[in-house]
């Protein structure tokens, strides 16, 4: 009788012709700077500029995409404020807010 493979194909095998949920939940919030743009969005509404700063290293581009695929998974709201000068804010949306308390108990302790 064979044995039942346990090859690691099996794992990434789509649950019911679609991608898992948890892994689904997992894609849009990892990236080299979606948790950080998180945490800024956890302090207030935050400007596209204000986060090009917070992010050393990051392009307008890179940026603008994992912004783009927060607002697409549901984490982050963009707000266009007619004001003058026109610009847009990005905050947490409600499931946004139950996911930063979760990236916060991932972080290190602060080392003594």
């Amino acid at each position: 009788m064979p044995r039942a493979s346990s090859s690691p194909a099996k794992l990434t095998t789509p649950v019911s012709g679609s991608e898992c949920p948890a892994e689904q939940a997992l894609r849009s919030i990892t990236g080299k700077w979606k948790p950080r743009i998180m945490r800024s969005a956890a302090e207030g509404p935050i400007r596209f500029n204000a986060l090009l700063r917070d992010l050393p290293g990051s392009t307008r581009q890179s940026l603008a995409n994992a912004l783009r695929e927060l607002e697409e998974g549901g984490v982050l709201a963009r707000r266009v404020v007619r004001l003058k000068p026109l610009h847009v804010e990005y905050s947490l949306t409600d499931l946004g807010l139950q996911i930063v308390p979760l990236l916060f108990a991932l972080e290190p302790a602060p080392t003594r």
